[in-house]
Parts: C-alpha cells; sequence; structure tokens
C-alpha cells in the first residue's frame, strides 16, 4: 500500500504570510515556530524541516519582503537614462523601506536582528540590491549616463550610501524634513554617478 504523506507539501509562502502575521501581531522577539506553526495550520514539524529556527525564517520573510519590493520597483521604473531609472529606483526603495511594516517592526523593536547585515555580512536582498544596481551601473556606462568606473567597486559604494539611509531614516527625519532628505539623497547619487 502507497504512503500519501508526502503527496501534500506547505507551500513555503503559506508559512512566510504565518510568520509575517505573528511578528506584526506579537514582533520579532516573541515569534516562536510553534506560534507561526499554529498560524500557518501546520504541524511543528512541517514548519522545522523547512525552517530549523526561528532566525532563519525571519531572514527567508525579509528575503521574500525586500526582494519582493525590489521586483515590484524594477518593474515600475522608467526614465530617459540608466542613471535617472537607478536613483529614482534607489529613493523608491528608500521611500518604501521606510514604511514597510516588517523593516519597521525590525529597526523599531528588535535593531539586533539587522546589526549582522551591517557589520559581518551582507544578506540576500543586499546582493539582491547590489545586483540591481550593478545592472544598472552596466547600462548607465553603456548609455553614458554614468561615469565608467569598477562596477563591483561602484555598486557596493552606492548599496552602502543607500543602505545608510535605510537604516536611520526614522532617527535621521526626527527633525528634518524625509521629502527633502530623499530629494539630497537623489542629488547626491546623481552628482556622485554623472
Amino acid at each position: 500500500m502507497a504512503s500519501q504523506r508526502h503527496s501534500y507539501r506547505v507551500d513555503d509562502d503559506v508559512l512566510l504570510d504565518a510568520a509575517r502575521s505573528c511578528v506584526l501581531a506579537i514582533g520579532v522577539g516573541r515569534t516562536t515556530l510553534t506560534e507561526v506553526a499554529r498560524r500557518a495550520q501546520v504541524s511543528r514539524m512541517t514548519l522545522y524541516r523547512r525552517f530549523p529556527d526561528v532566525r532563519s525564517l525571519i531572514a527567508a520573510l525579509m528575503t521574500r519582503e525586500f526582494g519582493g519590493l525590489l521586483a515590484e520597483i524594477s518593474a515600475t521604473l522608467t526614465g530617459l537614462s540608466a542613471r535617472e531609472r537607478l536613483v529614482t529606483g534607489l529613493v523608491t526603495g528608500v521611500k518604501a523601506l521606510g514604511t514597510n511594516p516588517i523593516m519597521r517592526a525590525a529597526l523599531d523593536l528588535e535593531p539586533e536582528l539587522i546589526l549582522p547585515y551591517v557589520v559581518q555580512r551582507l544578506g540576500s536582498t543586499q546582493r539582491l540590491t547590489e545586483q540591481f544596481i550593478a545592472d544598472e551601473l552596466k547600462a548607465g556606462h553603456h548609455d553614458g549616463s554614468i561615469r565608467p568606473a569598477d562596477v563591483p567597486t561602484q555598486a557596493r559604494a552606492v548599496l552602502l550610501i543607500v543602505q545608510s539611509f535605510v537604516l536611520s531614516q526614522r532617527p535621521a527625519t526626527s527633525d528634518v524634513d524625509s521629502d527633502a532628505l530623499l530629494d539630497e539623497l537623489a542629488k547626491m547619487l546623481n552628482g556622485a554617478l554623472a
């Protein structure tokens, strides 16, 4: 008799949706695999097979969340030059991440969750962003809108600038208008890349 226990596989999005719901309801620090499994209506073992701990689950959630934002922004970019598309995309991304509920939960309630991606290693979302930057830099070198330079170095420098705006946006706008600050970011990027 053939076993049917493997005929149904829960989609990762179901698990990540449950994790998102949990993070928004009770915070990253109080999110447990048991609570996520309950919200996803799956057994704990189903969840443990995919995500051995909460940290890996939250990392996957952040990758999906922020990677999705990047894909949405990339799909809507228009502009005459690659530099215009790149600057617009990056400023739009900073603004979107500043209001994203998962990013806000992480930065406001669990900043130590973000710290390894600032001081130890680049995460998958940072790598996706850097690839987007590199692709637009290459296009800008080709169309003449971006000054020629070593693409990996130039992309990393742009990533670091933009990352600082994402991570510091809330305290940086406590006494400075956020739109004015983002306009300044656009001018800085345009000036650095021209």
